[in-house]
Parts: structure tokens; sequence; C-alpha cells
């Protein structure tokens, strides 16, 4: 696992550049947004203070570059607005554990929006990645927790669709930088090398990801998406139990 703690920090690090926009309250009846980005999606940006707003009938949440904003909550109409470059935003940070603790606590004042981009962020992660296992790990149970994270993802991503649909949250079709970055520091690996690092990469997106969906399970605005993240966690549990188990058979 020597790689896990470089993960955490790159991790946090990209995250807290993601939390850096202002959140504001659009009462409009519509918004109107695109999804653009040579690589970004599901930010979700988090905001180191807080996104602000309410119920509403139009709300919107945008990221841009790395960096993005909640505006208001869910409402009649809400949608995202979409951009970034990928892993060059997201630097490795050198507070370490401090860095992580940092971006954790940003997780109670993510707003439900947010928090279904960021799903759906890491959700497009955990495919890409897995699809890369199946091609490039040279271990076998490393091809097959690639292949299981591939099915179990897709899933995921559909089930979050009905959750999003429904509050006018439009979900990113591209990884938001933070998790491009992490994609990325894989591309060139192979045989040995990407078992390791692969696997690394699965116990930090997956602890992240408890963490959070933890947040909605318990304080989410919307009763649908607390739903959506109690039923999910359990899945997410078995997974980090499982790549900690395998990054020890490759490590």
């Amino acid at each position: 696992m020597k790689t896990t703690k470089a993960l955490f920090s790159l991790f946090a690090a990209g995250s807290l550049l993601a939390a850096t926009a202002c959140s504001s309250t659009n009462t409009g009846t519509s918004a109107g947004g695109t999804t653009s980005g040579s690589s970004m999606g599901s930010n979700s940006g988090m905001d180191a203070t807080g996104s602000s707003g309410s119920m509403g009938t139009s709300s919107s949440a945008g990221m841009s570059s790395g960096s993005a904003g909640a505006t208001g909550s869910a409402g009649t109409s809400s949608t995202a607005t979409i951009s970034g470059t990928g892993g060059s935003n997201a630097t490795a940070g050198t507070g370490g554990a401090a860095d992580m603790t940092a971006f954790m606590a940003t997780f109670s004042t993510m707003q439900d929006p947010v928090f279904l981009m960021t799903a759906a962020s890491s959700n497009l992660l955990e495919i890409q990645m897995g699809q890369m296992a199946t091609q490039k790990a040279s271990n076998a149970d490393v091809k097959k927790f690639g292949q299981m994270m591939v099915d179990h993802h897709t899933r995921a991503t559909q089930e979050l669709k009905t959750v999003a649909t429904p509050l006018g949250v439009t979900l990113p079709q591209t990884m938001m930088p933070v998790h491009q970055a992490m994609a990325d520091r894989l591309m060139a690996k192979s045989g040995k090398a990407f078992d390791e690092d692969y696997m690394d990469a699965m116990e930090t997106a997956h602890k992240m990801d408890i963490a959070m969906f933890e947040v909605k399970s318990n304080a989410a605005e919307t009763p649908t998406v607390k739903a959506f993240a109690t039923k999910t966690l359990p899945m997410l549990r078995s997974h980090e139990k499982m790549a900690s188990e395998v990054e020890k058979k490759v490590d």
C-alpha cells in the first residue's frame, strides 16, 4: 500500500482546488447549462465554507477548471456547467492526513446536487479504471476486481440517474479533474506496477466515497438522495474491503 498516502494527498489537494467557487441562489424559473471540457466531470465542487442556497424553483451547479460551486439545492430545474483540464488541475498535497481531513470536512456542507455529480464522476472513474484493469493487469484477481467495478458502477450510474433526473440535476459525462488525474496516473503503467497502483487507487477512491456517502445517508436534504446514499453504502464498503484484500496480494 506504498502509494495510498500519495493518492490520498492527490485526491485531497485536487478536491480542495475544487472547493474555491462561491455559491448563490437562482430564483428564476429555469437554469441552462452545458457540459464541456477535455476531462472532467462530476465535480461536484465542494465549497470550503459550504454552499449556500435553499429549495427553490430553479437551481444550478457549476464547475470550472477544477473549481466548483453549487447554486441552490434541488429545485424544479437544476443543471450543471462543467469544464476542466483534468489531472493538470490536481497537484500532490503536502499536508498528508491533514489535507484529507480538510477535504472530508467539506462533505458536511455539500449540497445534494453537488453530491450527485461527484458520485457520477466517481462512477466514471471506477468504470474507466476497471476497464483498464481488465486489459492491463497481470494478476487474475486484479482483472476480476476490475470487471466487477465496471459491472457494479455501471448499474450504480443507472440508479443514480433515476435519482438525479427528477431533481433536475444533469449528471456529467466526463470526470472531474481530481478523478481524471487518478485515471491518468495509471495510463502508462502495466503489469505488476499497474496492479499495485490500481489497487491502491481503488482503496483511496472507495474510502473517500464511503465518507461522502455516510454524510448523505444521514443528512441529505432530499429523501430520495438519502435513500440512494444509504442503499449504496454497503456496496462501497464491500468494494473497499475487497480492494484491501487484493492489494495485499499484489503489493
